[in-house]
């Protein structure tokens, strides 16, 4: 990854041009200082004709509004075909307001399609960002050879070191990392060291939990800090998803688990959201609203891929039984909860599964297949209540829609769980040894849940559960190599995340066929 400071560029003359157009506010009177680029750069959503580029102006990112002056800041910002600059082939200006937490959102069109560029940006008396580097997508109906996507998500800062990104930043040639959501999470400050049967915390939230938009704007930026996601992010374009945590644990719709008033609650729920929109690099169409945000969309690679990025929290019916010690003794009737998706995402989702792609992604949240989490000593199944489990309803409809359209070629991307799982789901939730529909790959967490066992103490989970190959409590990420005739899921793991230098190994390779959704050691 390169690196470049203004001095570094005025020295060669390449950052004179990007410095020199900016314009001055009226608002803003004084430089930021050294490096307001605190945050890092990031790009999103590959179109075939550009991308989104990102960042947000944080000279002290824990200080007061990331230490900015309550004020409009013109930001210049490039995008070329070289990591030099030397052919610059978009260039612009925009304002970073203090509405919008100084973040930037630039989407970059008039690009070649499947194509890398570099970016950056710059303010008047400060130094240039970092570079970060992004692919367009393939153009419509194009044959596309090989597509490379990494997933990862649930990144617990007080539980664990960012390795994974580090690892994940460095891998070849991706052209995309889907994060399922958890980007942050919303409690407050732990102690130090081992916490009874919890995971040992090893660095420390700033402040305890988040409720007012300045809060949630202070905890990505600690979060963001990181160097390892900083590095991710500057390597590669991200699809950003949102799961509990970027608002509230468990939230669901307009109920959150300690049964605040739903008018209470849509406070903290807007703030939450516009902090998370102010913080991705998603488009316009991902503007929140008093209404809230559209955060389902398409992204398309050419005839090889349709992904149909989902939201699973803001459309859901409330969990069955509720969050207040109702769930631990759920019966099974009762998982009937009708919405996880909503009506109008729901026939989004069937509109779009009509295609010709030689595969279609579907990235989402929480675990769609259904799976019996009994402990090893229990003779009753076990079901969760805000998965895909407790919404059974929603589950045969989405199982119903790729039926109808005659879908083998459905794999499914999930997070949530802090666990890496290898499965299919079935057509018939009482016959979980049947027919298949589609693949899933629950992704592990980052950092939340801390080391992990392995597969230790969970080898009863996968004899309970004949749908699925693969359970195992290590954090990590997945890499999914998916070329028109085959698609290959490679299962990383780390050594550790309580301390720096987590070591990477592969723990287990698949292999997907188109026309048959069946799991294959490769």
């Amino acid at each position: 990854m390169l690196k470049l400071d203004r001095r570094q560029l005025i020295k060669a003359g390449g950052g004179i041009a990007l410095l020199a157009g900016l314009s001055r506010s009226p608002l803003f009177a004084a430089p930021l200082g050294a490096n307001p680029f605190t945050l890092g750069v990031a790009a999103g959503d590959p179109w075939p004709d550009g991308f989104v580029i990102w960042t947000r102006l944080a000279p002290r990112p824990l200080d007061e509004h990331g230490g900015m002056p309550a004020a409009h800041v013109p930001v210049r910002w490039e995008v070329a075909e070289d990591a030099g600059f030397a052919r610059v082939v978009r260039t612009g200006e925009t304002m970073a307001l203090p509405e919008l937490g100084h973040s930037v959102h630039v989407e970059v069109d008039g690009l070649q399609p499947h194509r890398r560029y570099w970016y950056r940006f710059a303010t008047a008396g400060s130094d240039v960002s970092q570079v970060g580097t992004a692919r367009t997508a393939p153009a419509p109906g194009a044959t596309v050879d090989r597509l490379r996507i990494g997933v990862a998500g649930c990144q617990h800062y007080e539980m664990g070191y960012y390795d994974a990104w580090r690892h994940l930043a460095a891998e070849p040639d991706l052209d995309l990392i889907f994060h399922y959501g958890d980007y942050i999470y919303e409690g407050g400050t732990a102690p130090l060291g081992k916490n009874g049967n919890n995971p040992t915390v090893v660095r420390q939230h700033a402040g305890a939990e988040i409720y007012s938009i300045d809060d949630y704007r202070r905890r990505y930026a600690q979060y963001k800090s990181d160097p390892d996601l900083i590095a991710a992010h500057a390597a590669c374009a991200f699809a950003a998803s949102f799961d509990d945590h970027e608002v509230d644990n468990n939230w669901a719709s307009d109920f959150d688990q300690d049964g605040t008033d739903p008018a209470i609650f849509a406070l903290r729920r807007y703030a939450a959201l516009q902090a998370w929109y102010e913080n991705m690099p998603v488009r316009k169409a991902q503007f929140p609203t008093a209404g809230g945000l559209t955060a389902y969309r398409r992204l398309d690679y050419g005839r090889l891929m349709r992904m149909h990025v989902l939201d699973t929290r803001s459309y859901r019916s409330d969990q069955p039984c509720g969050d207040n010690g109702g769930k631990a003794n759920c019966p099974p009737e009762a998982h009937m909860q009708p919405d996880m998706l909503g009506k109008a995402q729901e026939a989004w989702l069937d509109a779009g599964l009509g295609n010709d792609a030689t595969w279609n992604l579907v990235a989402q949240q929480v675990i769609v297949m259904p799976i019996d989490l009994r402990p090893a000593s229990a003779t009753t199944p076990r079901h969760g209540t805000d998965l895909w489990d407790g919404y059974r309803p929603a589950r045969q409809r989405l199982v119903d829609t790729i039926r109808r359209h005659d879908l083998k070629n459905v794999v499914i991307a999930t997070g949530d769980h802090h666990k890496h799982m290898a499965g299919a789901l079935p057509a018939d939730d009482s016959r979980p040894d049947g027919e298949k529909v589609a693949i899933e790959f629950l992704t592990t967490s980052v950092a939340t849940g801390g080391n992990g066992a392995g597969t230790k103490g969970l080898e009863h989970i996968v004899r309970n559960n004949p749908q699925i190959d693969l359970y195992a409590d290590q954090r990590g990420y997945q890499l999914f190599d998916i070329a028109p005739k085959q698609w290959t899921t490679d299962v990383k793991v780390l050594d550790r995340v309580d301390s720096p230098g987590g070591r990477l190994s592969t723990l287990a390779r698949y292999a997907v066929i188109p026309g048959w959704p069946e799991l294959h050691r490769a």
